[in-house]
């Protein structure tokens, strides 16, 4: 089956008001650049970026658009902020969260890997000992005080877990290094990070592909998501871009 798309806005489709959006990435490696651009364009609002390890930073360029627009309603990350305060306060989209326009709710990066997960695999969720005897244990890590709930946990084995829910966006954008018109997908190096969970388990997954092969050319073996996981493949140039310090 043929999954290639040639036209960013036309592998986007589907994504109405309101979507929960992944976004795969860690900092600057395999963030989806071109969908991301595609997502600006489209001008789809209301959205819910859902993250891994703060893909929006180093693409703060459609970032500030996405937010002048104000298509973001909410952010879900374990690292969406500058480590520095007075720089943070300086940026848009950290401007916003600050002032309540955008929630932002925050995971530790494994947890939130493991929500992903769990998602792909069909678990609805697990009881994680991440987190416990801190605040992640009292309450969601939000920035709105309406949001916060008190979190379910229980004692196994002595260690006290913490409730985690699957996390099931309804599309994933990812960035791979090679595919075929199938949608099995390779990643380079770091760049693997959350795209293979969040292909997994996302309704729909839209890849950005560097280099697209013919069908057969890729090795089983080396394979890092089954084409059953991709709906949409579409062909991108390998682009330059700056990166931001965080």
């Amino acid at each position: 089956m043929n999954k290639t798309i040639k036209d960013a806005i036309e592998a986007l489709s589907g994504i109405e008001d309101g979507a929960t959006v992944a976004i795969g990435g860690f900092f600057a490696a395999g963030v989806p650049r071109i969908l991301l651009r595609a997502l600006v364009e489209k001008g789809t609002r209301d959205l819910t970026l859902a993250c891994g390890a703060g893909p929006l930073m180093t693409a703060e360029d459609e970032l500030n658009v996405l937010v002048c627009n104000g298509q973001i309603r909410k952010v879900i990350d374990s690292y969406a902020l500058f480590r520095s305060a007075t720089k943070g306060s300086k940026q848009l989209f950290e401007q916003h969260v600050r002032a309540g326009k955008i929630e932002l709710e925050v995971y530790p990066m494994g947890t939130l890997a493991e929500k992903y997960r769990m998602a792909g695999a069909g678990i609805p969720a697990a009881y994680i000992p991440v987190g416990a005897g801190s605040l992640v244990e009292e309450t969601i890590v939000t920035n709105l005080q309406e949001k916060r709930q008190e979190r379910e946990t229980r004692v196994i084995n002595g260690q006290t877990c913490i409730l985690e829910y699957a996390l099931k966006p309804d599309f994933a954008l990812v960035h791979a290094y090679e595919g075929d018109p199938e949608g099995n997908l390779c990643y380079r190096k770091t760049a693997w990070n959350f795209n293979q969970v969040m292909a997994m388990a996302a309704r729909v997954t839209i890849a950005e592909v560097e280099n697209l092969v013919s069908t057969g050319d890729l090795k089983p073996e080396s394979i890092h998501t089954p084409g059953i996981f991709v709906k949409r493949v579409l062909e991108v140039p390998r682009i330059k871009f700056n990166i931001a310090a965080v």
